[in-house]
């Protein structure tokens, strides 16, 4: 079974949660927008950590390193049948210096032509209601248990 593990960043403002998501690259995705934006994440092997792996897929997608208090959320299960884990972090990222890593894909398909293109084309900060319509649908709970998470330490 397939699985990925990504974190979702947040920051504050004005003591409202704002969250980090990016969309991802390539053909396929390019007139894609709602339900089609994730948090930076990516597969991992049986034998890794997961938070690691959250971290190093993190780094490929963004450019950033990040490290601190990571906030462990609950597993989800994607349509796919991929469980995705993921970490929430506070962290304030300069979107206007995020840079993917690449992928090579042939393009047009059947044509023998190999393209490359940005893992991830864009990064932007959105209100969890935006997030929530952006996100892929199963995505949407990481939102929701982070939201929970928070009213609950300004208690």
């Amino acid at each position: 079974m397939k699985k990925s593990a990504g974190i979702l960043i947040y920051k504050l403002v004005n003591a409202k949660p704002q969250l980090l998501l990016v969309h991802p690259g390539g053909p396929f995705w390019k007139n894609k927008d709602e339900g089609a934006w994730s948090l930076p994440k990516g597969e991992f092997a049986d034998d890794e950590d997961p938070l690691e792996a959250a971290r190093r897929e993190f780094e490929e997608e963004t450019g950033f390193a990040c490290s601190g208090d990571f906030i462990e959320l609950s597993p989800v299960k994607l349509k796919s049948g991929k469980t995705v884990y993921a970490w929430a972090l506070e962290n304030d990222i300069d979107i206007k210096k995020i840079k993917s890593n690449d992928f090579e894909i042939e393009w047009p398909p059947k044509s023998g032509k190999m393209q490359r293109f940005p893992e991830i084309d864009k990064a932007e900060w959105f209100s969890p209601v935006i997030a929530r319509k952006k996100i892929n649908a199963a995505q949407s709970a990481f939102i929701d248990e982070l939201e929970s998470l928070l009213k609950k330490s300004t208690r």
